[in-house]
């Protein structure tokens, strides 16, 4: 997860978080001194761990206009089916459907899935 510490503490109240024996987390709590460097490299690393299978992007934060959009170009390269990607809402702010990738792509594979099959 990365997201704000809000949503993140919800989640690890859940019991979603992760600590492992070299004190490595599942989570990554944005906040005003995190560097978008530090987002990306935090992406490409829960992208590429065997033991995460989904990773939820907070849309919204106050501190930034959108946390998926300051690493929009790794959230829409990303192709692999696993770990999922989730562009997830922030308690203030609703989610936003025009700034999903992942939404962006279903709507042109059933698109795509329609014009092939002589469906409209």
């Amino acid at each position: 997860m990365i997201a704000d510490e809000d949503t993140v503490v919800g989640f690890l109240m859940a019991g979603v978080g992760n600590v492992d024996l070299r004190r490595k987390t599942n989570y990554l709590i944005v906040d005003s001194k995190t560097t978008v460097k530090q987002i990306e490299d935090t992406f490409k690393e829960f992208t590429t761990r065997e033991d995460i299978a989904v990773v939820l992007i907070s849309q919204y934060l106050e501190l930034y206009e959108m946390v998926a959009n300051m690493i929009r170009f790794l959230v829409d390269s990303y192709s692999k089916p696993v770990p999922a990607i989730l562009e997830i809402p922030s308690k203030d702010h609703p989610y936003d459907p025009a700034h999903d990738s992942v939404l962006s792509r279903v709507k042109y594979l059933f698109s795509a899935e329609s014009v092939a099959s002589g469906r409209r």
